[in-house]
């Protein structure tokens, strides 16, 4: 009898530990695909085709201090001949015509801070294949940036602040109402890519800015339409998807947000002085580098 119970005790075991052998070696249904921004404001500052660009005679420039940032599409390209929209696209935001034209609704737009998830999906859901570029469509952004205004006890002299800038650089925006840090906005409208409100002192204003860069390397083989804002960026090394994969995979989005604030100087002293007319001229990040962790 003791045989017998020992016999079937031991059968018991190497069951268990061939099952859990086999899990360990099979594709994972928790295994997923994660994206997390990251803002860097030493990363090469690129123009709309992905080459280095300098700060044009007139303006000024500085690299905000960035808060939060979401996407309204997620795609990746296998080659630099892959049309947009023609690779395995894995996000799309929520759109709405409430506004009239098609546009981004503003209400369901996830926005994250630095090193945060923004988007994530089981890679098991995922099309295999190798990919060497990714797409992403920014949405909204949220930064600090520094200005001088005249000093509203003596109009005389000047002061620093820190404001805030709520960005909106995509294709088209359905915003009903936002806050920017302590104060809110009621729109109910569409506001077109480049859109912003800035809050400096408890007070805030709006405007439009003049462009907004949207870098693509491979513009020349893969075009975007205007207007849009699909960020194009090269893997460090190709993304590959089996579907057998039993652990996560995580793709750092680094955005180059390098002197990625750019406005018209009217006193050329490198600082931003909106009260003295000056005006922004640019908003777009400056390139998007994707690493596989």
């Amino acid at each position: 009898m003791n045989l017998i119970k020992t016999t079937l005790l031991l059968f018991a075991c190497s069951a268990i530990f061939i099952s859990c052998s086999k899990s360990d070696e099979e594709p994972s249904s928790k295994a997923r695909l994660i994206f997390k921004f990251k803002f860097d404001p030493t990363q090469v500052r690129l123009n709309n085709i992905g080459q280095a660009s300098t700060i044009p005679a007139g303006n000024a420039a500085q690299s905000p201090t960035f808060n939060l940032m979401s996407s309204h599409y997620i795609e990746l390209a296998p080659n630099a001949l892959t049309q947009l929209g023609a690779g395995t696209v894995l996000f799309h935001a929520a759109e709405t015509t409430t506004g009239g034209a098609n546009a981004i609704d503003f209400s369901k737009n996830k926005a994250v801070g630095n090193g945060e998830e923004f988007f994530s999906m089981p890679l098991k859901d995922i099309k295999p294949g190798s990919y060497e570029w990714l797409r992403v469509s920014l949405a909204y952004q949220n930064y600090d940036i520094a200005i001088k205004a005249k000093n509203p006890l003596d109009q005389s002299t000047t002061i620093s602040a820190t404001g805030t800038l709520a960005s909106f650089i995509g294709f088209n925006t359905y915003i009903n109402s936002f806050t920017i840090k302590n104060t809110s906005m009621t729109v109910n409208a569409n506001k077109a890519q480049g859109f912003w409100a800035f809050e400096v002192l408890g007070k805030n204003f709006s405007g439009d800015a003049a462009k907004t860069t949207v870098v693509n390397p491979i513009s020349s083989t893969s075009p975007i339409p205007a207007g849009s804002c699909v960020v194009t960026g090269a893997f460090n090394n190709k993304l590959t998807i089996t579907g057998n994969e039993t652990k996560d995979i995580v793709i750092e989005v680094s955005l180059s947000t390098n002197n990625s604030f750019e406005w018209k100087e009217v006193i050329a002293d490198g600082s931003f002085q909106p009260d003295a007319g000056e005006t922004v001229q640019d908003m777009g990040v400056r390139g998007m580098i994707p690493t596989v962790k």
